[in-house]
């Protein structure tokens, strides 16, 4: 068997995450999450990273021995180091600012390179100056294979994620389309992000400038993999209210999720609730994007989202009055 064909059967699809059951004050109505912390790198991005791979490798911009290289800070870098060890291929990643080993630790326990460089914005020159295959999860932002995962476990009338590079919403936009599928997808957006702003006046070269405060999603500026023609609804989210969702998510599942899986549970929530004043019944599906005990320090922290000026109080209390916590051994 070729490398190439070697290569193909490890970024063949896993086995399908799990969907969770969330309460909700909302008779015939239900509310599930996606559960991709249960992907092995733990994130969403783990699908991301696959599909890159595997382009790349259908592309035959990847080969045996090729150094991939990417520039990013988060879980893509861990996703993607892990494909890389799983194929034999050296992988750099270069990520923003000074160095820190507590976000290297985990891209080099998995053999992968970090490199790290000031300003921010210069990760992106850096890395396409490194010898090797530039996986540009942005500028390649490449579809995945969530659409028929998830439309082969649930055929909900909504489904919401939070928006990064593009690809998720356009997957499953893409999907319900070509499938004629009687579903909408909604695009759960942070404070500074584009993705908003740029989808309501139909401005595809909108940019903020600003950066999200939310880790995985949102973007200063609308990234071509983000495609407005497959998105139903975009609906902005306030960060403190990201918050808020998390820690109530964690009190619900046990989950400790990051920032991004509280702002696509607050835009469910928010689907919820207009369905419920509208008299409608369905299924609505939110993604959970990571979850991991590092986000004890940050997003389940009150001193660390007082430092950030978030106030989740109020919209902790909203959230009380829509979800219906479940009961004690339940």
């Amino acid at each position: 068997m070729s490398w190439n064909a070697r290569a193909l059967d490890v970024l063949a699809a896993g086995e399908p995450t799990p969907l969770i059951d969330f309460p909700v004050q909302a008779p015939g109505i239900r509310l599930l999450l996606k559960d991709e912390s249960a992907q092995p790198t733990g994130s969403l991005r783990h699908r991301h990273a696959r599909a890159l791979f595997r382009q790349a490798v259908l592309d035959g911009l990847v080969g045996e021995g090729t150094t991939v290289v990417e520039a990013t800070g988060g879980n893509a870098a861990v996703a993607q180091a892990w494909f890389a060890r799983r194929l034999g291929l050296p992988y750099i990643v270069v990520m923003p600012g000074e160095r820190s080993q507590a976000r290297a630790r985990a891209v080099e326990a998995l053999g992968g390179e970090c490199r790290f460089v000031t300003p921010p914005l210069a990760i992106y020159d850096a890395a396409r100056g490194i010898p090797g295959h530039f996986l540009d999860q942005f500028g390649r932002a490449a579809e995945h294979d969530l659409g028929e995962e998830l439309f082969a476990q649930v055929r909900p009338d909504w489904v919401v994620t939070g928006a990064g590079t593009g690809a998720t919403s356009a997957t499953l936009g893409r999907w319900v389309r070509e499938h004629d599928v009687p579903c909408r997808v909604a695009v759960a957006d942070p404070d500074n992000s584009a993705y908003f702003p740029g989808w309501t006046l139909d401005v595809p070269d909108y940019a903020t400038g600003m950066p999200s405060r939310i880790e995985g999603i949102g973007r200063p500026r609308v990234e071509p993999g983000f495609r407005p023609d497959l998105v139903d609804l975009v609906i902005p989210v306030p960060d403190a209210a990201s918050v808020a969702a998390a820690r109530h998510l964690r009190a619900v599942t046990g989950l400790a999720v990051g920032g991004s899986s509280g702002t696509a549970l607050w835009a469910a929530l928010e689907l919820v609730e207009r369905m419920r004043a509208r008299g409608e019944s369905g299924t609505v599906v939110s993604l959970v994007g990571d979850a991991a005990d590092r986000h004890l320090a940050t997003y389940h922290d009150e001193a660390w989202a007082a430092a950030k000026g978030l106030d989740a109080g109020p919209y902790a209390d909203e959230l009380r009055r829509r979800v219906a916590l479940r009961p004690e051994g339940g």
